[in-house]
């Protein structure tokens, strides 16, 4: 299947209407049509719905659409690597991040970098650790940052020197935060958010030990954000990491460490194998001094 054809096909699943993505591709309707045809007969699976006035993905068509974008940027970013191969320090850098105040260090590299090399861009996902190490194994990002330990087969680690600390984000009225540190019993009962990655493995379950099957979890998060949002509408008790919601000023949420304290490191993880871009590289070097 060639890259134009994919192009054709995020065109159409973009516009949700053939005849604008024909125009938006300076095309004819007829010319698509057929495209998108002989794509399904290529790969024997019906990938739209046609409606009279609008296409709907089919659950292959889904598929074929994320694993297209991965594609289409890969291609992307391979063409601006080379193009930019001999010449100064340029490019793109791409980050998949946790979410961390330790971020305050790649900031720290990312502004000591841009004053030398000014024609770098950098650009950051966010996600857990398993989203951040899917992004890191498709190519699709350069570097990785996650709490817990990397499979030291497949990537390389720097440990961040900063400890986030784990507590629980509440509003202001809430019982618990009259409180200045909470044990787990003081939630057992409570309706709790919880991050994705807490999985009976990690340090927050293992603070939990026994507790942690009789807790009642109401809902999970992969971004504090959304959690914080939760807490403020007093759905229930979001545990997190402190300095990543502002709790100052006109804020209804308040923060409280868990006692006793239960601290995480964060790690810098890239891909083992593999010859980095020369921004990458230069990046890598920055990292390391800091």
């Amino acid at each position: 299947m060639e890259l134009r054809v994919l192009q054709y096909f995020l065109a159409i699943a973009r516009e949700e209407n053939i005849s604008r993505a024909a125009e938006s591709l300076h095309l004819s309707q007829p010319t698509l049509s057929r495209q998108l045809k002989d794509m399904e007969e290529e790969l024997g699976k019906q990938l739209v719905i046609r409606g009279s006035h609008s296409v709907t993905l089919t659950e292959e068509g889904l598929i074929l659409r994320k694993r297209a974008e991965e594609i289409v940027e890969l291609v992307r970013k391979a063409e601006n690597e080379i193009a930019l191969a001999d010449k100064d320090v340029a490019g793109d850098i791409c980050f998949g991040v946790a979410e961390t105040d330790g971020i305050r260090l790649l900031a720290k590299v990312i502004d000591t970098m841009r004053r030398e090399h000014p024609r770098v861009q950098y650009h950051f996902s966010s996600g857990n650790a398993e989203f951040v190490r899917e992004q890191l194994d498709k190519g699709l990002v350069d570097f990785g940052l996650i709490y817990g330990e990397a499979d030291k087969t497949k990537y390389h680690t720097l440990k961040v020197p900063i400890l986030d600390r784990w507590g629980v984000l509440m509003r202001k009225d809430a019982p618990l935060a009259v409180k200045e540190t909470i044990s787990p019993k003081d939630l057992v009962g409570l309706p709790l958010i919880v991050s994705q990655q807490s999985n009976g493995n990690d340090p927050l379950s293992e603070w939990f030990g026994e507790d942690w099957e009789g807790l009642s979890i109401i809902a999970t998060y992969n971004l504090a954000m959304n959690a914080s949002i939760l807490a403020s509408e007093g759905v229930g008790y979001a545990l997190c990491f402190d300095k990543l919601i502002n709790v100052t000023g006109e804020s209804n949420l308040c923060f409280r460490p868990l006692s006793p304290a239960v601290e995480s490191k964060a790690g810098i993880i890239w891909k083992k194998y593999q010859n980095l871009p020369k921004a990458p590289r230069k990046f890598l070097e920055l990292l390391k001094k800091a």
